[in-house]
């Protein structure tokens, strides 16, 4: 199959991969289960390789109660046009990220990933509402973690923008705008800028750091979004309820801050640093022994490798990062336990080799990621009906006698 298409599956691929008749095929596609479209030449069909995986995988018993997996394919499913993702890397509104990141900024991977065709969001004009309570608490705040700052001045900052509940399309990216630019500044300690992001972000964490300003503008477009992972669904859990984008916002940061989602990063920035100095066979050698997991290695979505991963440690090696944690320590730990590098290693490694300040690794998960809650936030809006999944029961059955008190 070609790259072109490693979104979708010929009829005969389908019905292979999940070992069944084509007329059994198209009764899922009948069903809803797997969707489909014309070829190019109109004379068959193809079909949604992630459909036909998902389905694959809801066939497959499993002893262990569904809700309690690490990932599993048949967990809460929504129809999104945002992203979805491949083994070539996530696609943004039907372009690679990994393309993007060669040469474009998180501004213009936020105005397609909001579809914002008609407006600009980060025109120099469209700053956001600071009230002075937003400056008090960003002050008191200053000593904070980044990520906990935000929160808290985006809790006010609802109130201080007048357009913060709009209903136009236009205006909620116009609103995605002044957040993004409020996240940024307000992690950084500084004040909301026109300048492009990647920009105000090396200045601040990286002045005398050449290659800081492009090798963070990759990361934040590669980190842009992610489908529906653990923070963007509580993103669109939250917006399903009909709150603004601010507030929606702050489910999403609050969602990341988990050990194992985007506070990962910071165990992985953990790993690296320990590797510093020394040899590395001995210290991985030692890790397998004991059975202890690597952070910063494997992935519930990617078998073959995190494209992302792949696309930022190439380019911090052209820049001339130190091939023991672009080349050696992946390539080590992949032998020693068959486990690929993803995106939280890559982004240890770009902290630090560019020496950004501790714990920077999940503050710019999160500058990133503001833009794709923002995409999911904004299509949930649009749908307008409430996210009410129904969990599967195992507990007791009915009747069971309550025991007597002692």
């Amino acid at each position: 199959m070609k790259k072109a298409d490693s979104l979708y599956l010929s009829a005969r691929e389908a019905a292979a991969e999940l070992a069944i008749s084509p007329a059994t095929l198209y009764a899922y596609v009948s069903r809803g289960l797997i969707r489909s479209e014309p070829t190019a030449d109109s004379r068959s069909r193809r079909y949604r390789a992630e459909d036909v995986r998902a389905l694959k995988e809801r066939r497959i018993p499993s002893p262990e109660p569904r809700g309690l997996k690490s990932f599993d394919a048949d967990l809460p499913v929504l129809d999104s046009a945002v992203a979805t993702i491949t083994e070539d890397g996530p696609i943004y509104r039907g372009v690679n990220c990994i393309s993007l990141a060669e040469a474009d900024t998180l501004e213009h991977a936020a105005t397609l990933l909001w579809d914002a065709a008609s407006v600009d969001p980060f025109v120099p004009g469209n700053m956001p509402h600071v009230s002075e309570a937003m400056r008090v608490i960003a002050a008191a705040a200053g000593d904070a973690a980044p990520i906990d700052r935000a929160i808290a001045v985006l809790a006010l900052a609802a109130s201080a923008d007048p357009q913060a509940f709009t209903r136009a399309p236009d205006g909620r990216a116009m609103a995605g705008g002044r957040i993004l630019r409020l996240v940024v500044a307000t992690m950084l300690g500084a004040a909301p800028s026109a300048e492009p992001l990647h920009r105000q972000i090396a200045r601040a964490w990286a002045p005398d750091q050449a290659a800081a300003p492009d090798l963070i503008r990759r990361a934040l477009v590669l980190l842009a979004d992610h489908e529906l992972n653990a923070s963007t669904f509580t993103v669109r859990c939250a917006a399903s309820t009909g709150l603004n984008l601010y507030d929606a916002t702050i489910a999403g940061l609050v969602a990341l801050k988990g050990p194992k989602h985007g506070g990962a990063g910071a165990l992985a920035a953990q790993f690296v640093r320990s590797l510093v100095d020394g040899e590395v066979a001995p210290v991985v050698r030692e890790r397998v022994a004991l059975g202890e997991r690597f952070a910063g290695f494997g992935h519930g979505v990617y078998k073959q490798g995190d494209p992302r991963a792949r696309a930022l440690l190439r380019a911090l090696a052209k820049a001339g990062a130190s091939t023991r944690f672009t080349q050696d320590i992946p390539a080590q730990v992949l032998e020693a336990t068959g486990e690929f590098a993803n995106i939280d290693y890559a982004l240890a490694v770009l902290t630090h080799t560019l020496r950004l300040p501790l714990g920077s690794e999940l503050a710019l998960f999160a500058m990133a990621r503001t833009v794709g809650w923002i995409a999911h936030a904004c299509e949930q809006l649009r749908y307008g009906r409430l996210i009410r999944p129904r969990a599967r029961y195992i507990g007791p059955a009915q009747g069971r006698s309550i025991p007597a008190p002692r």
